[in-house]
């Protein structure tokens, strides 16, 4: 592979504030395809004398059913004061002159200047610099195409409600109707909306001239800009008109359908990467740079930026943070131990249980990923310098992470064990989750379709509630919405709307396993049908594009996903006959896909937009919380969408499904991955044990497994019976004879009973009566036995004691194991 020319060498770099982060190189090349019309210098409109341009613009079609029909004098009045007004400049055109009065720059404040400049003119003048003097006669200069202020200009204005009469009259007739039967056509713009879009259209045929057909690409791409500069507010309406245009047939066939296009971040390369960081070592940050770049070949786009990340901002940043000034890779140990120690916490932001939110240091689960691309980066380093010295070998140095520090087999199991007890706080609550989203979509639906049913301003009851139907002053796209007793107004449409697709993504996920980026990517393309060779019977399968392994997969869609699905398509492609196609942004790559029939997808605002990931996390967590699920400390469960992967996995194992075959339906390369995402259940333990005794039974004879007889059964009873004894119990086993021929004082199998000490203690002392006997007598072997049996008795009774002595038995229960399984610490580290 080739390299670079050779870097300088590490030194020490002063700080310097974060590099702006610039526009990414395919977004801008984009861009440059489809620039905006330049600003024209002069045209015949405005090359015009002053005579021809009130004559023009005092006759029709400009003066024609105007607001100030009637008033001819004031209309000559106004345009007068704006003409003489731009006169008192130089040039040779109109347009010259209102960018020399500096106007065009003052923007709402041009009427100030104009104003002052009447105040030292004849006093005669001076009514007329009135708003609506001045206002009509901008409309008439500029839908006359007299003048062409900057967009800037434009959107500081409100000339719409005088402007767009003029330009629908005068300008292009004709472009404007079939706009706004556009608007009419389409059910998804409100009224508020295709107004809003009709005035943006309007705004670049006055500011760039031409008719409506004559919009370009860039021109609209220009008014969004500006819009984002100047307003920074957002609205259907704000980006409804260039759909509008694109639906004309007037762009390239090239060209993006959407504008959302435009505007987004897209992939960056290695030194955009780097750059977000804001790195003060130059030398350091170059060799980041090329390090990514050397990696770019083998990585995705997400791979990638997550080495950015780990590299430049959890490593190096980090370092500049603590160590300022440091600018070589070789790092002192103590600088290095420093770093790993930070590394191993964060902090996060937790909701309590009374719904305050507060910072947390915690834990920092993906250590042993940053440690090892640390690590890989050195190694790196030094392998290619022995390859290329001049351009690699000063950034050869040793590394700082060795590698008994990476993780190893226990951090796995800890992993495993987090995983594991995840999966099993959510598995029993899945069916639980399951009802709660379904019976609030049938819920929301049933509000919806009384609400729309009922007048606005009337009552309806559904679904166990009292509502009126809310009376809206302006139209929105059709959207219902109805009162509370209590007087908080509730959108329906949304709350319909979010609670379908909350119920669609819970049943999908629960019933596929598949990853949320392979649900969002679902298309009505996904169904195909698989003809049994044996039967001929059609079975319905789900294809699942490739993602994460680059694999393409068929799974069997079971009765209950098949009424998910069908319930998705129908209600996707309403009203019309076919599921519309959009273009959607993988965040992950960064690049926008090609217009697609996508399963989830939504009408916001005036367009279909992709229900992304991240809204499916926000509703499955609205979702959570409406069911009321906790975990063990009594916090809101926190359901994820990978988390239905390992229930699925989970479940299906369970079932008698083969691992290999669930390897397959989940898309793993390894099993060894799809046995990591089974949890393990205790009861599992239990069947395995069982299968154990099963098989060594099978080994044995079978005679010792027979239905035992009577008599048999009888003398095993009897065997329990016979084990009373005076001053105890007898624990020898079954069928075992008494190994000191019934002498029990004597024998450690008699666990002696506390109710009779006082006849083990008349035993021992007739034993001591006994042994003085034999002593006196001369018996001596008599005198032997008695001992023992003498040492038997006081052993006995020893044990009473020591048992009287223990403090009484306290009953603790059975713990709670699962609260404790997979818990770590949220202490912060101690230094």
């Amino acid at each position: 592979m080739a390299r670079q020319a050779q870097a300088a060498v590490p030194a020490v770099l002063e700080q310097r504030p974060p590099a702006v982060r610039p526009l990414s190189v395919n977004v801008q090349a984009l861009r440059d395809r489809f620039p905006p019309r330049p600003a024209e210098a002069a045209w015949a409109a405005t090359m015009q004398p002053r005579g021809e341009v009130l004559s023009r613009l005092t006759c029709p079609p400009f003066s024609l059913d105007t607001p100030w029909n009637g008033h001819r004098s004031l209309q000559v009045r106004g345009l007068t004061v704006v003409l003489d007004w731009l006169q008192a400049f130089p040039g040779r055109s109109w347009q010259e002159r209102w960018l020399a009065s500096g106007a065009d720059d003052a923007g709402f404040g041009w009427q100030a200047r104009l104003t002052r400049w009447l105040a030292g003119q004849q006093a005669g003048h001076r009514a007329d610099g009135r708003h609506n003097v001045l206002a009509p006669a901008m409309a008439l200069l500029l839908g006359g195409d007299v003048l062409r202020p900057g967009l800037p200009w434009f959107l500081s204005q409100r000339t719409g409600r005088s402007l767009m009469p003029v330009l629908e009259r005068a300008r292009d007739p004709e472009g404007f109707a079939r706009l706004r039967r556009l608007c009419a056509a389409d059910a998804g713009i409100s009224d508020s909306s295709g107004r809003m879009a009709i005035g943006r259209i309007a705004v670049l045929v006055a500011a760039k001239g031409g008719l409506v057909t004559d919009v370009t690409v860039g021109d609209c791409i220009e008014l969004a800009d500006t819009q984002a500069k100047i307003q920074k507010i957002t609205g259907a309406g704000m980006s409804c008109f260039y759909r509008l245009l694109h639906m004309l047939d007037i762009f390239p066939a090239d060209a993006p359908p959407s504008l959302r296009v435009f505007r987004a971040q897209g992939q960056l390369s290695p030194d955009e990467l780097i750059a977000r960081y804001g790195l003060a070592c130059e030398p350091v940050r170059q060799v980041l740079a090329d390090y990514l770049r050397e990696r770019q070949p083998a990585l995705d786009y997400s791979s990638l930026e997550g080495l950015a990340r780990m590299l430049a901002g959890l490593f190096w940043r980090d370092i500049e943070a603590h160590h300022p000034g440091i600018g070589s890779l070789r790092l002192p140990a103590e600088v290095a131990d420093a770093w790993k120690h930070r590394l191993q916490w964060k902090t996060v932001t937790v909701t309590t249980a009374g719904g305050q939110r507060r910072e947390t240091t915690v834990p920092r689960t993906n250590v042993g990923d940053c440690l090892a691309a640390v690590r890989a980066f050195y190694l790196d380093l030094a392998q290619w310098a022995a390859e290329d010295p001049p351009r690699w070998g000063p950034w050869a140095v040793p590394c700082p992470v060795r590698a008994t520090e990476l993780p190893g087999k226990k951090e796995e199991r800890r992993r495993k064990s987090r995983m594991d007890a995840r999966t099993r706080e959510r598995l029993p609550v899945l069916p639980a989750l399951a009802r709660t989203v379904q019976n609030a979509m049938r819920d929301s639906a049933a509000r919806l379709a009384a609400a729309s049913a009922t007048r606005p301003g009337h009552e309806f009851t559904a679904a166990g509630q009292a509502l009126r139907r809310s009376v809206m002053t302006r139209s929105l796209s059709g959207r219902v919405f109805a009162d509370e007793p209590a007087g908080q107004r509730r959108d329906l449409t949304r709350e319909e709307h979010d609670a379908f697709w909350t119920w669609a993504a819970v049943e999908v996920l629960r019933h596929t396993g598949i990853r949320i980026e392979e649900l969002t990517e679902l298309t009505h393309h996904s169904f195909v049908q698989y003809r049994l060779p044996s039967t001929g019977e059609l079975v319905p399968l789900l294809q699942i594009a490739p993602s994460k392994t680059d694999a393409e997969r068929l799974l069997l869609i079971s009765p209950q996903l098949a009424d998910v699905l069908a319930a998705i398509v129908a209600r996707v492609r309403r009203p019309g006959p076919a599921i519309p196609l959009i273009t959607a942004y993988d965040k992950h790559e960064k690049i926008w896909n090609p217009p697609l029939p996508l399963l989830f997808q939504a009408r916001r605002g005036t367009e279909n937009h992709l229900i992304t990931g991240s809204n499916i996390r926000r509703l499955l967590t609205r979702a959570i919380t409406a069911a009321g699920l906790t975990d063990p400390q009594g916090l809101p469960l926190r359901f994820t969408p990978h988390d239905f992967r390992r229930i699925f996995i989970t479940d299906v194992i369970m079932n008698g499904l083969p691992p290999h075959i669930a390897q397959i339906i989940c898309g793993h390369r390894d099993i060894n991955v799809t046995m990591g995402y089974k949890a393990v259940y205790p009861h599992e333990a239990v069947q395995a044990h069982l299968a154990f005794l099963a098989r060594r039974r099978s080994a044995r004879p079978s005679e010792e497994y027979r239905t035992p007889t009577d008599e048999e059964w009888n003398e095993f009873l009897g065997h329990f019976e016979k084990r009373k004894v005076s001053i105890g119990t007898c624990a020898r086993a079954f069928g075992t004879p008494c190994i000191h021929e019934h002498a029990c004082v004597r024998c450690s199998m008699l666990w002696p009973d506390p109710a009779q000490r006082d006849r083990l203690t008349q035993i021992r002392d007739n034993l001591q009566d006994r042994i003085a006997e034999a002593e006196r007598e001369g018996w001596h072997g008599e005198a032997e036995g008695l001992q023992i049996s003498l040492a038997g008795a006081q052993n006995k009774l020893s044990q009473l004691d020591e048992r009287a002595r223990q403090p009484a038995t306290t009953d603790l229960g059975m713990p709670d194991l699962s609260r404790f399984v997979g818990k770590t610490s949220t202490a912060a580290p101690t230094r």
